[in-house]
């Protein structure tokens, strides 16, 4: 059977829900077109606030995954030639780059095994907690191939350049601590409270102002560019000044109670 993505809502948080029970939910092309039509709808929806990224339950007893990365299955006739192969990286980048310009902050909870793709996903969201028994890699080389350009920035943005070569040329799959070594991850939990700080790190994104956490996505990565700031991205930075969230949120302050912030 093919996987998905599914989209689900609970008042202003959006979860992302990977499918693909029975190949621990590795990514097939439907996963992809769904993933993309979702991101898209995301983007034009102001209510949201934070969106989280997980891997469905894959087993029996509740046992479950991020994505250990693609589904082999399908690559005889999706990605059998140089030509299925730029075309099938295409829709990926666009999941990609879809996750990595969303408007709204993106949290990956990782709970499982997180490779190959499914760890270039995990990269592409803003923040990444995963529980203490996860694991992490990106083995394709015993597959012939290599990752894509975009995934494999991403991997070199995130973990460094020696240690991204270390990740790709050897190709083990390792534990939580190292991963957090390497930056993939900012934070490890014991399984036992992994959904526990998935929730208090959902509630802490989510009380803050959405204009802001825009900004702050938008201009962490902008200003990783050397090129200066031009005059007009300079005034966008302070034109926070002049919205009702920010009358909002230095009332509630002097009144100590707690920000109502409605986007604008």
């Amino acid at each position: 059977m093919a996987g998905t993505v599914t989209l689900g809502r609970d008042g202003v948080v959006a979860t992302l829900t990977l499918s693909n029970p029975g190949r621990l939910n590795a990514f097939d092309k439907p996963m992809w077109h769904a993933l993309n039509a979702h991101l898209a709808a995301l983007e034009g929806d102001g209510g949201v606030r934070v969106v989280v990224v997980r891997g469905g339950p894959v087993g029996d007893g509740g046992t479950r995954a991020f994505s250990p990365g693609a589904d082999i299955s399908e690559f005889e006739s999706e990605r059998n030639s140089p030509e299925q192969g730029a075309a099938y990286g295409d829709l990926m980048d666009e999941g990609l780059d879809g996750l990595r310009g969303l408007r709204h902050p993106v949290l990956a909870a990782i709970d499982g095994p997180c490779c190959g793709i499914g760890l270039a996903v995990a990269l592409a969201c803003d923040l990444r907690v995963c529980s203490q028994g996860s694991r992490f890699g990106v083995p394709v080389s015993r597959l012939g191939i290599s990752m894509g350009p975009t995934e494999l920035k991403l991997v070199a943005d995130v973990a460094g350049g020696p240690a991204a070569l270390e990740i790709l040329l050897e190709g083990r799959v390792f534990g939580a601590a190292e991963a957090r070594d390497k930056n993939l991850v900012h934070r490890v939990v014991p399984d036992e409270g992994f959904e526990a700080e998935i929730a208090a790190t959902v509630q802490r994104i989510a009380a803050g102002a959405p204009l802001a956490a825009t900004l702050h996505k938008r201009y962490v990565r902008r200003l990783a560019d050397p090129a200066p700031l031009t005059e007009a991205e300079i005034a966008e930075c302070y034109r926070c000044f002049g919205t009702d969230d920010f009358r909002e949120g230095y009332r509630a302050f002097l009144e100590k109670r707690k920000p109502v912030f409605g986007g604008r």
